[in-house]
């Protein structure tokens, strides 16, 4: 089984191209950095990171566009895929990168230290849509709502990727 779940911070706003041709397709290429906690033997934890290039296809694509920003914490699940090429120097390069099938929001946009993230959950990979949204243009930020749910401010239902 090839499966990969990750939980890390995008390092850069994603990678945008799209596919020529009638049927135009997003691919959209990111990196995670994901915290990684090893032990020297010492007893003392020492932190750091492994960085993850990722890349979303269709709809995962658009939606990495749209609401994915440098900073922004994020959960990935899908698979590893491998490969290699060679590059103009004779030499062959060996790629190791995930290949995503779903992607959401691991905090909220008040928790993010970074403003242009989004709220709640948004599993777009393979056409799920979730039940989060990306940040809105105006400026009144939505109130929480007692059930924990966000209150969605009027004027945006437009902006929201599952309309």
């Amino acid at each position: 089984m090839n499966k990969v779940v990750l939980m890390g911070r995008l390092t850069r706003d994603p990678e945008v191209r799209y596919t020529q041709g009638e049927n135009q397709m997003a691919i959209a290429r990111y990196t995670l950095a994901v915290d990684r906690r090893f032990n020297r033997g010492n007893g003392n934890d020492e932190n750091t990171a492994d960085f993850i290039p990722c890349v979303a296809f269709n709809k995962a694509g658009e939606f990495a566009e749209k609401y994915f920003r440098k900073g922004t914490k994020i959960a990935v699940s899908g698979r590893i895929q491998t490969g290699s090429y060679t590059n103009k120097d004779g030499v062959k390069v060996y790629t190791t990168e995930v290949i995503v099938d779903d992607q959401e929001f691991a905090e909220s946009k008040n928790n993010s230290s970074n403003s242009d993230g989004g709220y709640g959950n948004s599993n777009y990979g393979n056409g799920n849509y979730g039940s989060g949204f990306g940040g809105s243009s105006q400026s009144a930020a939505p109130m929480a709502a007692g059930d924990g749910f966000m209150n969605i401010p009027d004027g945006i239902d437009e902006e929201l990727p599952f309309n």
